[in-house]
């Protein structure tokens, strides 16, 4: 299956990837000497190499929100001209969940297990025609080290949109995501900060100062856009007033890439920035993230070169060596970022730790074009 080019929004449609959600939980300890505790349960290792995932279990929630404060092109018609005056924004909510011994590891509206002054916070956006659940296993990896992760899906972009539209081009909402993962963000913050009706759950669940933007692939191009992006979306809103009252203190781009539209720059704030990328996703080539990194001039960010993964089954489980090893980059880097941890290994020595499956770079020394493989753009099933 090829990728048909999206000539509306200039962006490469990505196109489903062969998907089987594998639950896995993984290692947080290889971050610092020890694995990272907080006052009720260990953040825990692997579940095959360690029993301290038998104290946590991750409790999975649905808020809706809806945003009306601007209208936005309806990517489900053909042509996309139908304004909608409003944004509905299902978001799934993970979190640690108390455990019932025997019990399933994901529990759906389980009392959360509550943390002073609350747990650091990952906004998660998902690729093109999948779902958050299809990042499951890395997005309970990350709750089981200590975070809360919130996750919208994207009404255009979501796999029961696509098969519903029947064959319309729908990609083009990407440009609508950065301003959906900011109102999220804002949604969220408020309910924890006090009860809401629309997501009670996560009321007292984060901490406002400790938020990070994750995303894979058109997720990982919206988060791109929300967090360096210094152009405006369709709206005519300025990506940098989007977050100008958020306090994202990290990035995460996985497979992602420039919006070429869209003149790019380090902010203010300088969140700290790690791009993941492998050498053989012929979905997102690797020239694509290379690019993004050196437009983000800051000493505070790093690159993890996958040598030989594709574009899916690093980020969903399914290929369980390249799965490891942004999980325990992954949350290494969140943990410094976000400060759950002040006692670090080098975040290089931790994505070096296998030569044969991945290298990492840091600051200015990121990656050369020079070895990349010259491969065909597909985003068939990888």
């Amino acid at each position: 299956m090829t990728c048909a080019s999206n000539q509306r929004s200039k962006l490469p449609r990505r196109c489903r990837s062969i998907v089987s959600i594998v639950i896995l939980v993984t290692t947080t300890s290889l971050v610092v000497p020890v694995v990272v505790t907080t006052p009720l349960a260990a953040a825990p290792s692997d579940a095959h190499l360690s029993t301290a995932s038998s104290a946590v279990a991750v409790g999975v929630a649905r808020c809706t929100f809806v945003d009306h404060t601007r209208p936005v092109l309806n990517y489900s018609t053909t042509p996309n001209t139908v304004l909608s005056t409003s944004r509905r924004l299902v978001t799934e909510v993970r979190y640690r969940a108390h455990d019932i011994v025997g019990g399933p590891r994901e529990s759906v509206n389980a009392n959360p297990v509550q943390r002073s002054g609350g747990y650091p916070m990952i906004v998660f956006a998902h690729g093109y025609d999948v779902t958050p659940d299809t990042y499951a296993a890395l997005l309970d990896a990350w709750v089981r080290a200590g975070f809360v992760v919130v996750a919208p899906y994207f009404p255009d972009e979501q796999a029961s949109a696509i098969a519903a539209q029947r064959g319309a081009n729908t990609e083009g909402d990407l440009a609508n995501e950065p301003a959906d993962l900011s109102f999220v963000t804002k949604e969220i913050l408020d309910a924890s900060a006090a009860a809401t009706s629309n997501c009670p759950i996560v009321k007292g669940l984060v901490r406002a100062s400790e938020i990070a933007l994750a995303g894979h692939s058109d997720g990982a191009d919206a988060v791109a856009m929300l967090a360096y992006g210094h152009g405006t979306d369709p709206q005519g809103v300025k990506f940098t007033s989007l977050h100008s009252r958020i306090d994202y203190r990290a990035v995460v781009i996985m497979s992602g890439k420039e919006a070429t539209a869209q003149p790019y720059a380090a902010e203010t704030g300088r969140p700290s920035l790690l791009v993941i990328q492998s050498l053989a996703d012929t979905c997102n080539p690797f020239v694509n993230s290379v690019k993004l990194y050196d437009r983000v001039h800051q000493s505070n960010k790093w690159f993890l070169e996958l040598r030989i993964a594709h574009h899916l089954p690093p980020f969903n489980g399914t290929d369980r060596s390249d799965f490891r090893v942004v999980t325990t980059t992954s949350i290494g880097f969140l943990q410094v970022s976000l400060h759950v941890t002040t006692s670090p290994r080098s975040l290089v020595a931790l994505g070096n730790q296998n030569p044969l499956l991945a290298r990492m770079y840091a600051s200015s020394r990121g990656p050369s074009l020079s070895n990349a493989p010259t491969l065909v753009e597909s985003c068939g099933p990888n």
